[in-house]
Protein backbone atom coordinates (compact mmCIF):
# COMPACT_ATOMS: atom_id res chain seq x y z
CA UNK A 1 0.00 0.00 0.00
CA UNK A 2 1.21 3.53 -0.68
CA UNK A 3 2.24 6.06 1.92
CA UNK A 4 -0.53 8.52 2.75
CA UNK A 5 0.27 12.24 2.51
CA UNK A 6 -1.56 14.09 5.30
CA UNK A 7 -3.01 17.61 4.94
CA UNK A 8 -0.01 19.11 6.74
CA UNK A 9 2.46 17.31 4.44
CA UNK A 10 3.43 14.53 6.87
CA UNK A 11 3.64 11.05 5.44
CA UNK A 12 2.23 8.02 7.23
CA UNK A 13 1.85 4.38 6.37
CA UNK A 14 -1.59 3.45 5.10
CA UNK A 15 -3.65 2.12 8.01
CA UNK A 16 -6.71 0.09 7.16
CA UNK A 17 -7.88 0.35 10.77
CA UNK A 18 -8.20 4.15 10.50
CA UNK A 19 -10.52 3.84 7.53
CA UNK A 20 -12.62 1.17 9.22
CA UNK A 21 -12.81 3.26 12.40
CA UNK A 22 -13.98 6.36 10.51
CA UNK A 23 -16.59 4.41 8.57
CA UNK A 24 -17.85 2.62 11.68
CA UNK A 25 -18.28 5.95 13.48
CA UNK A 26 -20.25 7.25 10.50
CA UNK A 27 -22.42 4.13 10.48
CA UNK A 28 -23.18 4.13 14.22
CA UNK A 29 -26.81 3.28 14.97
CA UNK A 30 -27.40 2.48 11.30
CA UNK A 31 -28.37 -1.02 10.23
CA UNK A 32 -25.17 -1.66 8.32
CA UNK A 33 -23.50 -5.02 8.95
CA UNK A 34 -19.77 -5.05 9.63
CA UNK A 35 -19.40 -7.32 6.58
CA UNK A 36 -20.60 -4.45 4.35
CA UNK A 37 -18.04 -2.12 5.92
CA UNK A 38 -15.30 -4.74 5.41
CA UNK A 39 -16.32 -5.14 1.74
CA UNK A 40 -16.28 -1.38 1.26
CA UNK A 41 -12.77 -1.09 2.73
CA UNK A 42 -11.48 -4.05 0.68
CA UNK A 43 -12.81 -2.37 -2.45
CA UNK A 44 -11.06 0.88 -1.57
CA UNK A 45 -7.81 -0.98 -0.87
CA UNK A 46 -8.01 -2.83 -4.21
CA UNK A 47 -8.61 0.44 -6.04
CA UNK A 48 -5.67 2.12 -4.29
CA UNK A 49 -3.38 -0.81 -5.07
CA UNK A 50 -4.46 -0.76 -8.71
CA UNK A 51 -3.06 2.77 -9.07
CA UNK A 52 0.46 1.50 -8.42
CA UNK A 53 1.41 4.71 -6.61
CA UNK A 54 4.02 5.05 -3.86
CA UNK A 55 2.24 8.02 -2.27
CA UNK A 56 -1.42 9.04 -2.13
CA UNK A 57 -2.96 12.17 -0.56
CA UNK A 58 -5.28 11.58 2.35
CA UNK A 59 -7.80 13.74 0.47
CA UNK A 60 -8.04 11.08 -2.24
CA UNK A 61 -8.64 8.33 0.31
CA UNK A 62 -11.32 10.46 1.98
CA UNK A 63 -13.05 11.10 -1.34
CA UNK A 64 -13.03 7.39 -2.10
CA UNK A 65 -14.61 6.64 1.28
CA UNK A 66 -17.25 9.33 0.73
CA UNK A 67 -18.07 7.98 -2.71
CA UNK A 68 -18.54 4.47 -1.33
CA UNK A 69 -20.58 5.68 1.67
CA UNK A 70 -22.86 7.65 -0.62
CA UNK A 71 -23.85 4.37 -2.29
CA UNK A 72 -24.04 2.47 1.00
CA UNK A 73 -25.95 4.85 3.28
CA UNK A 74 -26.64 8.56 2.78
CA UNK A 75 -26.80 9.29 6.53
CA UNK A 76 -23.38 7.68 7.04
CA UNK A 77 -22.13 9.70 4.05
CA UNK A 78 -23.27 12.98 5.63
CA UNK A 79 -21.78 12.03 9.01
CA UNK A 80 -18.44 11.21 7.42
CA UNK A 81 -18.52 14.35 5.28
CA UNK A 82 -19.29 16.55 8.29
CA UNK A 83 -16.04 15.45 9.94
CA UNK A 84 -13.88 14.99 6.83
CA UNK A 85 -14.81 18.24 5.10
CA UNK A 86 -14.58 20.37 8.27
CA UNK A 87 -17.51 22.62 7.35
CA UNK A 88 -17.01 26.24 8.38
CA UNK A 89 -20.68 27.13 8.56
CA UNK A 90 -24.22 25.82 8.22
CA UNK A 91 -24.47 26.91 4.57
CA UNK A 92 -21.61 24.62 3.57
CA UNK A 93 -23.25 21.75 5.42
CA UNK A 94 -26.64 22.40 3.80
CA UNK A 95 -24.96 22.56 0.38
CA UNK A 96 -23.47 19.11 1.04
CA UNK A 97 -26.94 17.77 1.77
CA UNK A 98 -27.94 18.76 -1.77
CA UNK A 99 -25.03 16.94 -3.47
CA UNK A 100 -25.87 13.24 -2.94
CA UNK A 101 -28.70 13.15 -5.47
CA UNK A 102 -26.43 14.49 -8.22
CA UNK A 103 -23.41 12.37 -7.22
CA UNK A 104 -25.33 9.12 -6.85
CA UNK A 105 -25.75 8.83 -10.62
CA UNK A 106 -22.09 9.59 -11.34
CA UNK A 107 -20.00 6.66 -12.52
CA UNK A 108 -17.44 6.01 -9.76
CA UNK A 109 -14.89 4.73 -12.25
CA UNK A 110 -14.67 8.17 -13.87
CA UNK A 111 -14.04 10.25 -10.74
CA UNK A 112 -11.12 12.66 -10.79
CA UNK A 113 -8.91 12.89 -7.72
CA UNK A 114 -6.04 15.25 -7.01
CA UNK A 115 -2.87 13.23 -6.45
CA UNK A 116 -0.31 16.01 -6.12
CA UNK A 117 -0.42 19.78 -5.92
CA UNK A 118 -2.02 20.93 -9.17
CA UNK A 119 -1.98 17.52 -10.86
CA UNK A 120 -5.05 15.38 -11.43
CA UNK A 121 -5.48 11.82 -12.53
CA UNK A 122 -8.61 10.50 -14.21
CA UNK A 123 -9.71 7.22 -12.66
Amino acid sequence: MPVVIKKDGRRETFERAKIIDGIQKSCEKRSIPIQKIEELVRGIERKIQSYGLKELPTKTVGQMVMSELLNLDKVAYIRFASVYREFRDVEEFVAELQIPQADASQDQDSLTFTFTEGAKKEL
